[in-house]
Order: structure tokens, then sequence, then C-alpha cells
């Protein structure tokens, strides 16, 4: 059955090239929608097909499936080969379970545009590249799907290429594209480097041979120099992808493409790449005390920052945008002390209850005809019934709320940390879960709540259609129940004593990485799990009545006293702490210049430039000197031939 891996990326692939050579003449929207997404939801029955297999077969060691030899050069041999087991198994399941619902959803909301086909076609590249960087037994192959998503948000958040969009230095969704592009290259500098330190100490590129080698030789790398290297670079390229400080400036520009992208991004592909990264390479980062504190730190500090900016926020999509970097700086503060599986469990709640949320803003959007700031909506529930109730389960997900997939996903993480002797992190990460809660309902209530804040002379709110209504409510579904495949030790009785089902299933992919650090996730059962789940709850719902209270005024009186009376607070927050602007003056204008006045006026100029010009003007001023032999006077010519003849026969006259 695990042969059949090979043709999960495939479907996409071939959904691709139908669309993006032949969709121009395919007139039927629904025909172009049922090729996108019928594809996906093959590889979705596919991969679910194998993780019942798999399941079954009670596999610990991973499966390689070889597809093709790519590349044979001495003792480099890097072959298209994929890795299933249980990691890739999950997100594979993520990415093309949400990955179709989207594409569903898709089919409804850009109906009409004149672009249709070419918005499929891309989506489709989009699951085949994250499904290369999932599935991937190697490094490099992993590499090619990292840079594939990269094009891929490129390609979808610059969509709509000739809308304007309001941003830093932004004028079209063409240049929020070029900015995501261009910061992800950065990170993937520090991916590359560490490819090459990881091929030049352990030969290999293939994640098996690596982390065994590794894991073998644990007194000899444990803290050693090179590990932390290749760990810190590592991280670097997962600061760039997952937008995590300080690399986390192009993700709410990424608002600029149509809804459904965002929730692709956000929710199923590319900002969850850096946390797989990490996972799937966790022996070298157990190996690294210095790295998992920098990744816990980094992770932590982020979640608080953006949490701090989604305060103050008033674009729909915006306030998502940072709420998701949020979310995935708590991932990655899991994995930092350890708790490998509470940071996957996250990945897998937060695609769930995300996608909803990014699919819910887009049928606001939709309904409300491309109206995005919350101040201009209201009263909305009563004309979106469906899309309310969804975003309502969402909203209390992500709030934490028992027993919403948040609840369990976010208190593990929180947990892990505390028990870990890590209490600092616990402590941010509690306030930043407080903003989190306070945020989202402030958004409930501004956009589905009280009076009715736009024309309604020219803007007539109306529920969307089926098509993008039922992916809502199965995503509902799953942000409802999908924390009970991950139930901590701790409530296990409050549910018959049902197991850690999640940590049972990737026991066998993180337990190398466990043995190092010395400990098992998950079965530290304490009282005090308890009372800092009652404190977690008790945080969440603080905020939400904070939020109520804060916002049931139709003033809005108490906000506006309190951003009147801490102003400078308030602007630094609205304004993102002025990162765009610190960039470009620091980094940005200093390199523009410097491209302007060397690389290109000395360096390309004269130097490239000169060197080719330099050779034809050489070949000039020879074929001048050359063409003066060639007169034209045919005396001239018989001249020159008597001459020569001449002097041969002198010579040889001479020589005898």
């Amino acid at each position: 059955m695990h042969e059949l891996i090979k043709f999960v990326p495939l479907f996409p692939l071939i959904g691709f090239l139908v669309l993006g050579l032949f969709g121009k003449y395919l007139k039927k929207e629904a025909l172009i929608g049922a090729i996108g997404s019928g594809t996906v939801f093959g590889s979705f029955v596919i991969s679910l097909l194998i993780f019942f297999d798999f399941a079954a077969a009670h596999h610990e060691k991973p499966i390689l499936v070889p597809v093709y030899k790519w590349i044979e050069t001495g003792v480099l041999n890097i072959n298209i080969s994929y890795q299933v087991d249980q990691l890739s198994i999950l997100f594979s399941l993520i990415v093309t379970g949400v990955g179709f619902l989207i594409h569903v959803y898709s089919i409804g909301y850009m109906h009409g545009d004149r672009s249709y086909y070419r918005f499929f076609a891309y989506l489709n590249l989009f699951i085949f590249m994250m499904l290369n960087l999932v599935l991937a037994d190697n490094l490099l192959l992993t590499f090619l799907g990292w840079e594939g998503v990269g094009l891929c948000s490129y390609l979808l958040i610059g969509f709509w290429y000739d809308r304007k969009f309001e941003g830093y230095k932004i004028t079209w969704t063409g240049d929020a594209g070029n900015k995501a592009f261009i910061v992800n290259r950065i990170g993937d500098f520090g991916f590359i480097i560490a490819m090459f330190l990881i091929y030049n100490e352990f030969n290999s590129l293939q994640y098996t041979q690596v982390s065994n080698l590794a894991a073998e030789a644990t007194m000899q790398y444990f803290g050693s120099g090179t590990i932390t290297a290749i760990t810190l670079l590592m991280f670097l390229g997962c600061t760039g992808k997952s937008a995590q400080i300080p690399l986390a400036i192009w993700l709410p520009d990424a608002m600029a493409g149509p809804t459904p992208v965002s929730a692709l991004i956000h929710a199923a592909t590319m900002v969850t790449a850096g946390i797989y990264l990490v996972a799937r390479n966790s022996v070298l980062f157990a190996l690294s005390p210095f790295s998992m504190e920098i990744v816990a730190i980094v992770g932590i500090a982020t979640a608080f920052f953006a949490a701090t900016i989604g305060l103050v926020q008033n674009d729909i999509k915006k306030v998502l945008a940072y709420s998701t970097v949020s979310q995935l700086g708590y991932m990655f503060a899991a994995l930092g002390v350890g708790a490998f599986t509470a940071g996957v469990f996250h990945v897998m709640t937060h695609a769930f209850f995300k996608g909803l949320l990014f699919l819910g803003a887009g049928s606001v959007i939709h309904g409300m005809h491309e109206e995005q700031n919350i101040k201009n909506m209201g009263g909305l529930k009563s004309y979106m019934p469906v899309t309310y109730k969804t975003f309502f389960v969402a909203t209390l997900a992500i709030s934490g709320i028992p027993f919403f997939s948040g609840f369990f996903s976010k208190d593990e993480i929180l947990w892990m940390a505390f028990s870990n002797g890590n209490v600092f992190l616990w402590l941010i990460g509690a306030i930043a879960a407080f903003f989190t809660a306070f945020y989202m309902f402030r958004l409930l209530k501004l956009t589905f709540h009280g009076k009715e804040r736009f024309d309604a002379h020219h803007v007539h709110p109306h529920e969307s259609p089926k098509v993008m209504t039922i992916p809502l409510i199965i995503l509902a579904l799953l942000s409802a129940i999908g924390g009970f495949l991950g139930i901590p030790y701790a409530l296990g009785f409050w549910f018959s004593h049902q197991p850690n089902l999640l940590e049972t299933w990737l026991h066998p992919v993180f337990s190398q990485a466990q043995a190092i650090l010395h400990r098992t996730e998950g079965h530290q059962v304490h009282s005090i799990e308890y009372i800092l789940m009652l404190v977690s709850v008790a945080i969440a719902i603080t905020a939400i009545l904070l939020a109520k209270r804060f916002y049931s005024d139709e003033k809005w009186s108490v906000p506006k006293a309190l951003a009147g009376k801490f102003k400078p607070v308030y602007n630094l927050l609205f304004n993102k702490y002025s990162l765009d602007e610190v960039y470009y003056a620091f980094i940005g204008t200093p390199v523009f210049k410097l491209s302007q006045s060397f690389l290109w006026k000395i360096f390309d100029v004269k130097i490239i430039d000169g060197f080719v010009n330099g050779l034809a003007d050489v070949t000039v001023s020879t074929g001048e000197r050359i063409r003066r032999i060639q007169t034209g006077v045919a005396q001239n010519y018989a001249l020159l031939m008597i001459g020569g003849i001449i002097i041969i026969i002198a010579w040889l006259v001479l020589s005898y």
C-alpha cells in the first residue's frame, strides 16, 4: 500500500499541468474547479488509505519509496524518494485534507474571475510543492519543495497583479508578492548553508541516515559547535518560511492575494514548513541545547509580539495574519522545549481553526462586496448565519475554550514549557493567550454583533453559496472535536482513560530525540497541571468578557479612552513596532544604494559591460587594421602577388 505514496504528489502535478496548459480552452468554471479539487481529493484519499494501512501494520521504522534516480556523481547519490512514516503521513493528510476544502471553497469565491483556470493551476502547484516538502526522504528534495512553495506564494499573493494594495512602500499586490519572495530568500540562505554543513559532517542528506549517525554519536555531537551551527542556520530558514522574528514582516502583506490563498498559506502549506523542518530534524536540535533555547525564546517572543499587534488591527485579514504569526510562535516554543508532539499537535488543530477563520473572513468579504475594515461592518450575524456560527466555533478554538481543539494543543504547549522548568516561557505564553482571546472576540464583536455600520444603500450583505459554506461546516466540526486526538494524560480519566492518540502515533518519530533529552512527553501528571489549565481557562474567559465589555458600547468609549491615554503605546502597536520602517532604513535603503552606486555603476557597467564592450572594441579595431589590406584595386593585388612570387623564388635560390 505504501507504494501508492508516489501518486499523492502526482495528482496535483497532473492538475497543474492540465489547467496550466489547457485551462484557457476549458470554458466551464465547474470543469476547472472539478479538475483542481478532484486531484487534491484523490491525493487525500490515497493518504488516508496509507494512514490506515500504516497504523494497522504498526510500523516502527520509516519506509522509503524510491521514485527516480536524480543525482549520481561520485560519492553523492540523491534520489527522488519519499519517506513514509507517521510524521509525513500526518502532514500529507493536513495538506491534502484542508487543501481540498480550500479548493472547493475557491470554486465559489473565485466565480467570475477572468483568470479562474490560472488560480486553480497555481493552487495545485502549491499543493504539489508542499507534498514534496513533507514527503521527501532527503534535505535536497525538501529544499526543492521549500523553494517551490516560496515561488507559489509569490504567484498567488500577487495573483491580482493589477490591483492596488496598501502597505509600507507597497502600491500593488505584485509588490507584496515580491516582498514575500525576497524576505524568504534571506532565510533560505541559512537553509542552504546548513545543508552543506550536514553533508560535510555526515556525507549524506538523507534524514534517516543523518539522524541515526547523529544519535549513535551523541557523546561526540552533544553541544558541539558544528551541530549548533547547523541547527541555527536551519532555524534561520524556518524564521523566514514560518514568519518568525526577525523575518516576520512579509506575512501580513501576504493578505494582498485572494482570501483562499491566505487560508492555504496560513493553514495548510507554507508557514508550517518551518515547523516540519525542525520536527523532522528533531535529533539534531536535541543535540544542541543552545539552539533549542533560541528556538523557544524566538518562538515565544514572536507569539507575544504578534499578539500585541493583533489587538489594534482593523483589517479582518490582517488580524488573522498576526494571529497566525503568534500561533506559529507557540509551535516553535513547543519544539524549543522538546515538546515535539505538542508542537505538531498545534499544527494540526491550527490548520482546522485558522483555515476556518480565513475562509469565514473570505465569506464576510464576499458578502460585503470586498469590504475588509471591521469598523465598517457590524450586525452581520443576521445576514450570514452559517458564516457567523462557524466563525464563532473557530474563535472559541483559538481562544482555548474547553473542549475545543485549540484548548488541548495550546495548553499542552504551555504545560510542557512549565513542566520542563521554563516558567518564564509559560508566563509570556499565558499573556499572549490572553491577548489572543481578546482580539479574536473583538474581531467577532465588531464584525457580527452590534449596530450595522455599513451603507445599506450600497452594500447588501448576504450569505455565501453552499459551495463555500459546506467547507466552513466541515472545518467547524474538526475545530470542535479535533483536539480529542491529543487528550493530555492528566485529563485521560475524564474520557475513560483515553490515551493520547497523537503522542502514541508520533512516538516512533521522536523517540531518538526524546532519548537524547532524557524525557518523555506527556507523562508528568501533577496536581499543578490542573491548576494551570484552570488558570488558562480563566485567562481566556477574562479576555472574552473584557472584549465584550469594551465593544458593547457602540461608541467604543473605553477602548478610545485607553488609546488616548496610552497614545504612544497604541501608535507603536498600530504601526507594527515600525518594523518595516526599520528594515527599509537599515537594510533595504543601504542595499538599494549599494546596488546603484557600486554593483550597477561600477561592477556592472564598468567591469562586466567594460569587459564585453572591450572585446568588441578590440575586434573592431583589429578588423579596421586588416581592412586596409583590402583596397579593391586590381593593380595593387597584382603587384603584391608579383612581389610575393619574387620573394619566394629568391628564398628558393638562396636556399640551394
